[in-house]
């Protein structure tokens, strides 16, 4: 049994660059991690990556999978207790990014969540639907995975390679699982006064074609508590933003002048010392 199967692990791409700031991306609904795959090339430019993958059949609350992503972002900075880190959360792992930056916001750095799915509250008639899942037959769950497809991404700005991959990592999700982290959407929240303390930079990035969740109505609505974010809308991406082929999203933290200089890295590492 592989490590993954077994608790919440990092995927570490081939290339491992100690010396750069650590990148840490919680993922969607999926939990795979692998759909970070074709920005990963791109991020490592100026990142060392890590991709949070859970297993499959993990029922844990939010405060445990906090728990266990907060301890290994410690285990990583065992090995250089001076790195800079940057949190990425998308959709379902944005609202994991935001439980973590709570729990532990002297770790991070910078902070980006895409599409964060605590919009889910936004839209009743999903609350609903998300609670009538346990009616719905165990064979029917691969039918209904491709019928999500149109509204998880804008499939004519995905290649045919990609749409497979996230065919494929929707349907390697149990049903039993995809019901339990449909039900830690629907109980979570977070601290509005917890949220002000964040005050390292914040990047809130939003589909303005997203039409499974209101993320351009969320992301201003959380730039309006969080003391230091700023809003990026991409016009015509949809929810798996990161998946569309004019995508990058290393390049949009170079536009918003979201990456760190080597003089700040440089002063960092001096101030921690």
């Amino acid at each position: 049994m592989t490590e993954v199967e077994l608790k919440p692990c990092f995927l570490t791409p081939k290339r491992v660059q100690p010396n750069y700031p650590l990148f840490v991306y919680l993922p969607g609904m999926d939990g795979t991690g692998q759909l970070l795959r074709s920005q990963t090339a791109g991020l490592e430019i100026g990142f060392d990556v890590r991709c949070l993958a859970i297993p499959r059949q993990d029922l844990t609350n939010w405060d445990v999978l906090t728990r266990n992503v907060v301890g290994l972002i410690y285990a990583e900075l065992e090995k250089n207790s001076q790195r800079v880190v940057y949190l990425c959360g998308e959709s379902f792992g944005g609202c994991l990014a935001m439980k973590v930056a709570i729990q532990a916001p002297q770790l991070f750095k910078r902070i980006i969540l895409i599409n964060p799915a605590s919009a889910f509250h936004l839209r009743p008639w999903l609350d609903l639907a998300s609670q009538l899942t346990s009616l719905v037959p165990e064979s029917l769950y691969d039918v209904g995975a491709l019928g999500l497809l149109p509204f998880l991404a804008s499939l004519q700005r995905i290649s045919r390679s990609d749409r497979h991959e996230l065919l494929k990592t929707m349907r390697y999700v149990p049903s039993e699982t995809v019901r339990w982290r449909l039900s830690l959407l629907r109980q979570f929240r977070v601290d509005e006064e917890q949220l002000r303390r964040l005050t390292q930079p914040l990047l809130l990035i939003a589909g303005a074609s997203d039409c499974l969740l209101p993320s351009v109505t969320e992301v201003r609505r959380l730039a309006n508590i969080l003391p230091n974010a700023k809003v990026v809308i991409l016009p015509q991406s949809g929810h798996a933003c990161l998946l569309e082929k004019d995508i990058y999203l290393y390049k949009i933290l170079q536009a918003n002048n979201f990456l760190e200089s080597k003089a700040d890295m440089a002063k960092e590492v001096e101030v921690r010392g």
